[in-house]
């Protein structure tokens, strides 16, 4: 009994590999079509030529700093009355040199996204809109091979326990088998839930800033940008002038003694000079 049901175990960890493997060997970037249509299969009501993508948008909105906060309210409220889901959002208000800001991560059903689209169009100017698409057909199949095939391993498993024949050593063995797979099995079924999370409505991520007032045109436009700039010119300055005192006090050290003792020897050097007594001249003898 202990055999058959360790050659069981192995061929299901055999059937629960077998999607890794196309997934990760070298070569299998693209599978044949064969291949394709017999994975498919497993997928319930998916189509060979069906692909599996997970949508990401990400929008920018600018509105006026007193019609942020509306604004924001606004579109959460109206993600509840489609088919839309409000993941996080959050809002701050303006402190110091930081304008108010708001941030919310929705997810929609695709056929509600262009309504989505048009009621942020109209609290505030969309600035950019980013799309971002990732196939996820692969990993789609990969979990349903898996569950299908932990399903199968899972209910044999089952069978074997309630056979009457199996002794207390079979039935330990196959009670910490079938606990190691229902946990294989609930690990598979929360990524399922993820990926058709994902590949079943479009995540959608919208900021919204305030629209900055324009300072390019003026007389004083300069004069505004150079009070604006000061502080970080000062202390830019300031900075700089640390590292310089900062570098130079090593040196002091050595060059404000040297320079002391240099005063102090060069007049007694030159007062040592003065005295020595001159060399009188050689005498010359003439001959008459």
């Amino acid at each position: 009994m202990s055999h058959r049901i360790l050659a069981l175990g192995f061929a299901g960890l055999g059937l629960i590999s077998a999607g890794c493997a196309k997934k990760s060997a070298p070569g299998n970037a693209q599978w044949s079509g064969t291949a394709m249509n017999t994975m498919m299969s497993l997928v319930p009501g998916a189509t060979a030529s069906e692909r599996f993508i997970a949508e990401r948008q990400k929008l920018e909105v600018v509105t006026p700093e007193q019609g942020l906060q509306k604004s924001w309210e606004a579109t959460i409220a109206f993600c509840k009355t489609i088919r839309c889901e409000v993941m996080s959002s959050s809002i701050t208000t303006g402190t110091g040199d930081l304008g108010p800001s708001g941030t919310m991560s929705l997810r929609v059903v695709p056929d509600d996204l262009p309504k989505l689209l048009a009621h942020v169009q109209v609290v505030g100017q969309i600035a950019t809109h980013t799309t971002q698409r990732e196939d996820k057909t692969t990993e789609v199949i990969d979990t349903e091979a898996k569950l299908k095939n932990l399903t199968s391993f899972r209910d044999s498993l089952r069978g074997m326990l309630a056979k009457p024949s199996a002794t207390v050593k079979d039935l330990v063995d196959i009670q910490q088998q079938l606990t190691d797979t229902q946990a294989e099995l609930d690990s598979e079924t929360a990524q399922q839930k993820i990926l058709a999370n994902e590949t079943e409505k479009i995540a959608v991520e919208i900021s919204f800033r305030v629209a900055r007032a324009s300072e390019s045109s003026g007389a004083f436009s300069e004069i505004r940008s150079a009070f604006r700039d000061s502080g970080s010119v000062l202390a830019d300055s300031i900075a700089t002038l640390i590292t310089v005192i900062v570098a130079v006090i090593p040196w002091l050290i050595l060059i404000v003694p040297g320079v002391w003792l240099l005063r102090r020897v060069w007049p007694w050097a030159r007062r040592n000079q003065k005295s020595k007594p001159e060399a009188p001249p050689a005498e010359t003898s003439q001959r008459g």
